[in-house]
C-alpha cells in the first residue's frame, strides 16, 4: 500500500480522523518509515492542526533531514506559536544542520511577531555569513522584520541593497515606515514606489490611506482613493476601513459614510472607524445610531475598540450609555482596561465620581491611560488635591509618565495656578525633548496663560513648530482672558493667515477680546461671520460674550434687545452677563429682570440672591433687602467661602476668610484694607 500517497492526500483539520486512521494502519503495518515518510506524516499534521501530533513524529524520528527542521519550524510559525518556532530553529542550528531560506523566513517571521530584534539581528548575520544571495522571499521577511521592530532605517538599508524589488518588497516597505509612526516618509516611499511604476495592491492602499489619515493629508488621500478604483484594486476591508478612517479624520463625515455605505458587507472595524467619526465631530445621536444598528445587524459583534468609542459620544449622564454599561458586561468586555478606561472617563464627565471610583477598582489592570483618566478626571471635577494624591500613587506604582500625563500635570498646574511647580514640569518635558508635541506643547501655553505668565506663554508658542487650532485658540483664549484684547486679534489674523480655519472655541476668545477692547462693531462683524464665513452656529456663550461686549459699553439695552432676537434659550451664564452690567451701568430695572430671570432658572442661586441685594441697596430699597434676607434664610442659602491660596518655597499656603487669625496673612491683609480705605474706596452694599 502506498501510504505517502494517502498521506499527502490529507490537507485540513476536517480530515484530522481520516490521517491518524491512516497513521496507526502504518503503525499496524510494521512496515519502518524512511525519512521521507515521516516528512509527509510531520506534514498532514501541521495541516490538519495536530501540531503536537507531528511534534511527537518528530521526536521518534531517528533520522532527520533539513525539510524535517524546516516543515516543523514552518508550521510553528504560521500557527503564531513564534517562541516554539525559534527554539526549534535554535535546536536545527544545535544539531549542524545549515537552514535553507523556508526556514530563514519563518525564523525572520516568528522574530517580527515577537518584536524580538536582537535574535533577529543573529539570523540577519548568519544569512551574510554562510548565503552569497539572498532570495526575494527572504529580502521581503528582513524588510517586514526590522520595519516590526521599529527599525525604519534598518529596513530602509536592506531595501536599498535589493537590486529589483517586487511589489511584494515595496508594500512591505511602506507597510513598515507606516506601523513604525513615520508616516511622512511611509507617504515618500509609496510616491517613488508609484514612479517605479509597481502597481498598487489592497496592502499598499490601506497603509497610504491610514498615513493620509495621520497627517489630516485629504488632498493624497482623495488622490489614492482615485487611483485605487481606477486600477482595479480590490476594495477589501482594509481598503474600506482606510477610507472611511481617512474620510472621517478629515472630517469630512458625508464622504465616510459614503465609503462605508458602498461596502458590501463592512468590516467591524470599518463599523467602529465611522463611529469614531461621528464621535469627533460631536455628532453624538448619530454614533449612537450607528452602533444600534449593528449591534442590531447580528453580522458583527461589537469587540471592546467599538464600546470604547461610542462611550466617546457621551458628555453626560443619560440612560443609554448606563445601558451599554450593562451590555459590556453581558458580552464578558467588563475586564478589558480599555473599555474599564472609557467607561470611568463617561461616569467622570457625568460627574458621577463614586461611579467612576467603583470602575477603577474594580478593573483587573490599570495602565497609564486609566491613570491618566482618574487624574484629569478629578481635576475636571476641581479635586486637586485628590488628582496629585492619584499622580504620586501612579509614580510609586512604576508608570511612567506619557504625554497625556505631563498635559495633565500642566493643566493642574494652571488651574491652581501653581507657577513652580509648572516650570519644573516645564523642564522636565524639556529634558525628554516631548516639548515639540502638539499636545504637550498646548499644556505648555495654557499652563503659563493661566498663571499669569503671557510673555512665557508666547515663547512657546512662538517657537513651536507645528500649531493646530488648538495651540492657536490657547493663546488667543490667554490673552483675551488677560484683557490683552488687541494681541488676542493680533493672533487671530495670524491664525488666519496661516490657513488655519477656526472654531467655535476661536470665536469666544475673538468675541472676549473685542469685549476687553471695546470693540463693539467688530464683535458684531466676527459674530455675523460665524454663521457667513465659516457655517459655525453661535451658542450660547457666544451670546454671553456678546452681552458682556453691550455691557462694557454701557448699551445693556441693545444687550438685552440682543438677547430676545437670539434663537435659542438664554442660559444663566448670559443672564449673570446682562444682570453684572446693568449693575456696573446702574440700569437696576433691567438688572432686576436679568436676577429673576436667573432665579427663575435657578431658584438656589446664592450670587443671583446677593447681586440683586445690592441692586436694591444701591437703589435704598431696604424692604426688598430684607425680604431677600429672610427668603435665604428660610433656603439656608450661604454663599460659598472663598479660599486664597499662594506657593511658596514649593509649599502651597491656603487661606479663607472664615479661618483663624493666628498667622500673619491676616495682619496683611488688615494692613491692605486700611490702606483702600485711605485711598477713598467705598464697598458695594453687601448682605
Amino acid at each position: 500500500m502506498n501510504f505517502v500517497h494517502l498521506i499527502r492526500s490529507f490537507t485540513n483539520a476536517t480530515a484530522s480522523p481520516k490521517a491518524r486512521a491512516v497513521h496507526a494502519m502504518l503503525i499496524k503495518s510494521w512496515s519502518t518509515p524512511d525519512v521521507y515518510t515521516h516528512n509527509h506524516l510531520i506534514t498532514m499534521y501541521c495541516k490538519t492542526d495536530r501540531i503536537k501530533d507531528a511534534r511527537k513524529v518528530f521526536d521518534k524520528m531517528p533520522q532527520r533531514n533539513i525539510i524535517s527542521w524546516t516543515t516543523l519550524v514552518s508550521s510553528y510559525s504560521q500557527l503564531g506559536m513564534a517562541f516554539e518556532a525559534l527554539t526549534c530553529f535554535r535546536s536545527m542550528v544545535n544539531d549542524g544542520f545549515v537552514p535553507n531560506y523556508y526556514t530563514y523566513v519563518s525564523a525572520l517571521s516568528s522574530c517580527a511577531t515577537l518584536r524580538d530584534l536582537r535574535t533577529g539581528k543573529e539570523v540577519h548575520a548568519r544569512m551574510l555569513k554562510f548565503e552569497e544571495k539572498l532570495n526575494s522571499f527572504v529580502e521581503n521577511s528582513l524588510v517586514n522584520f526590522y520595519g516590526k521592530c521599529g527599525m525604519l532605517k534598518n529596513a530602509l538599508s536592506v531595501f536599498d541593497s535589493i537590486l529589483d524589488p517586487n511589489e511584494v518588497t515595496w508594500t512591505s516597505l511602506v507597510s513598515c515606515a507606516c506601523q513604525c509612526g513615520e508616516n511622512l516618509e511611509g507617504l515618500k516611499i509609496f510616491v517613488r514606489s508609484h514612479k517605479a511604476a509597481v502597481k498598487v495592491n489592497e496592502f499598499a492602499c490601506a497603509s497610504v490611506l491610514g498615513a493620509c489619515a495621520a497627517l489630516e493629508n485629504m488632498k493624497l488621500g482623495t488622490q489614492v482613493h482615485s487611483y485605487a478604483v481606477k486600477s482595479g484594486t480590490r476594495m477589501d476591508q482594509f481598503v474600506v476601513t482606510g477610507l472611511v478612517n481617512l474620510y472621517a479624520k478629515c472630517g469630512i463625515i458625508n464622504s465616510a459614510h459614503r465609503a462605508f455605505s458602498e461596502a458590501k458587507n463592512p468590516h467591524l472595524t470599518a463599523w467602529t472607524a465611522l463611529i469614531w467619526g461621528y464621535v469627533q465631530q460631536g455628532k453624538s445621536k448619530e454614533a449612537v445610531n450607528l452602533f444600534s444598528r449593528l449591534h442590531a445587524s447580528g453580522d458583527n459583534k461589537p469587540n471592546e475598540r467599538t464600546f470604547a468609542t461610542v462611550f466617546g459620544a457621551f458628555v453626560d449622564a443619560n440612560e443609554f450609555g448606563k445601558q451599554l454599561h450593562s451590555l459590556i458586561i453581558k458580552f464578558g468586555y467588563v475586564s478589558f482596561t480599555v473599555i474599564g478606561n472609557s467607561v470611568m472617563d463617561f461616569y467622570f464627565k457625568s460627574s458621577l465620581i463614586t461611579e467612576a471610583l467603583k470602575v477603577f477598582e474594580e478593573m483587573n489592570e490599570h495602565d497609564v491611560v486609566t491613570w491618566n483618566a482618574i487624574i484629569s478626571g478629578h481635576m475636571n471635577s476641581g479635586f486637586y488635591e485628590k488628582a496629585v494624591e492619584y499622580l504620586r500613587e501612579m509614580l510609586s506604582k512604576g508608570f511612567e509618565l506619557n504625554l497625556y500625563s505631563y498635559s495633565s500635570i500642566l493643566n493642574i498646574c494652571g488651574d491652581l495656578p501653581a507657577i513652580e511647580w509648572g516650570k519644573q514640569t516645564h523642564c522636565c518635558i524639556v529634558k525628554l525633548k516631548i516639548d515639540s508635541n502638539v499636545v504637550v506643547g498646548s499644556a505648555l501655553i495654557d499652563m503659563y496663560a493661566k498663571c499669569g505668565r503671557l510673555s512665557n506663554a508666547r515663547v512657546v508658542f512662538d517657537t513651536f513648530s507645528f500649531k493646530n487650532i488648538v495651540s492657536w485658540n490657547t493663546m488667543l483664549v490667554g490673552y483675551a482672558h488677560h484683557g490683552h484684547g488687541e494681541k488676542a486679534l493680533e493672533i487671530y489674523n495670524m491664525m488666519l493667515d496661516h490657513g488655519v480655519k477656526p472654531n467655535d472655541i476661536t470665536f469666544i476668545g475673538v468675541l472676549s477680546a473685542c469685549g476687553h477692547s471695546g470693540l463693539l462693531q467688530d464683535g458684531l462683524y466676527h459674530f455675523g461671520s460665524m454663521t457667513k464665513n465659516y457655517g459655525i452656529t453661535p451658542r450660547t456663550d457666544h451670546l454671553a460674550c456678546m452681552v458682556n461686549l453691550f455691557s462694557r459699553k454701557g448699551l445693556t439695552k441693545l444687550a438685552y434687545d440682543f438677547i430676545n432676537n437670539f434663537p435659542a434659550k438664554p442660559d444663566k451664564v448670559v443672564w449673570r452677563c446682562l444682570l453684572s452690567g446693568c449693575k456696573k451701568n446702574k440700569d437696576f430695572d433691567l438688572g432686576k429682570y436679568a436676577a429673576e430671570k436667573i432665579l427663575s432658572i435657578d431658584p438656589d442661586d446664592v450670587s443671583a440672591h446677593i447681586t440683586l441685594s445690592n441692586i436694591y441697596a444701591e437703589s435704598r430699597k431696604w424692604d426688598e433687602i430684607v425680604k431677600i434676607r429672610k427668603l435665604m434664610k428660610e433656603k439656608v442659602l450661604k454663599k460659598e467661602t472663598g479660599y486664597s491660596w499662594i506657593e511658596l518655597m514649593n509649599r502651597t499656603y491656603l487661606f479663607s476668610s472664615g479661618q483663624d487669625e493666628g498667622n500673619r496673612v491676616f495682619e496683611v491683609l488688615n494692613g491692605l484694607t486700611e490702606q483702600l480705605f485711605d485711598e477713598g474706596y467705598v464697598p458695594d452694599g453687601v448682605i
